[in-house]
């Protein structure tokens, strides 16, 4: 007879051999810390219990369909599931803003440094976390301006003296790398929000 003093792995086990009964322990021995995480996220009880009931709804597909994998991390694992629905509720109550196809436009300018509430702060860390990862996709010329320009605040002028080439090729490594983003953007689909 499974209890709730089993171990997450060995209750796991018992609910993929069929043992339905496992799985609802397992709810039972972690459902505070996930509801508890997503209402003080959402901060609505009815919403955040609805969110509650679809990160294990997506639990369940996810280990019927043999997605998980990760031994002895079965928490931060059903936590990381309900961090993404609290993130993707988030992205659908707020408008996406289009990226202009235009050289004015900033890709930095998404990110502002306003005080900011819960869900504003989450979707940002999620759009410079994205953006991060596109950033590493760059020419190493490009993703090095880039860098030194918006992570280090350094000028141009800086820029040229550190990389060794003229201003006019720092500007330029800049453009294209802010175009390329751009590309990368939308081949990656990735979502950008304002507030």
């Amino acid at each position: 007879m499974m209890s709730i003093n089993q171990s997450d792995q060995i209750l796991l086990k018992s609910y993929l051999s069929g043992d339905e009964a496992a799985f609802e322990i397992l709810i039972r021995k972690h459902k505070d810390k996930v509801f508890a995480f997503i209402l003080s996220k959402i901060k609505n009880y009815n919403l955040a219990h609805d969110l509650f009931q679809d990160t294990f709804i997506k639990v369940v597909n996810s280990l019927k369909r043999g997605k998980y994998n990760e031994e002895g991390k079965f928490v931060p694992w059903v936590m990381r599931i309900a961090h993404n629905l609290v993130i993707d509720h988030f992205r659908r109550q707020k408008k996406t803003r289009s990226i202009a196809p235009t050289d004015d436009f900033n890709i930095f300018d998404v990110i502002s440094n306003e005080e900011k509430n819960v869900e504003e702060e989450m979707i940002d860390d999620q759009i410079t976390s994205d953006l991060r990862k596109l950033i590493e996709e760059l020419p190493e010329d490009q993703k090095e301006v880039l860098k030194m320009r918006y992570y280090k605040d350094l000028s141009f002028k800086e820029i040229s003296e550190i990389t060794d080439v003229s201003i006019n090729t720092a500007l330029g490594r800049m453009r294209y790398a802010i175009i390329n983003l751009r590309k990368l953007v939308e081949k990656h689909n990735v979502q950008l929000q304002i507030n």
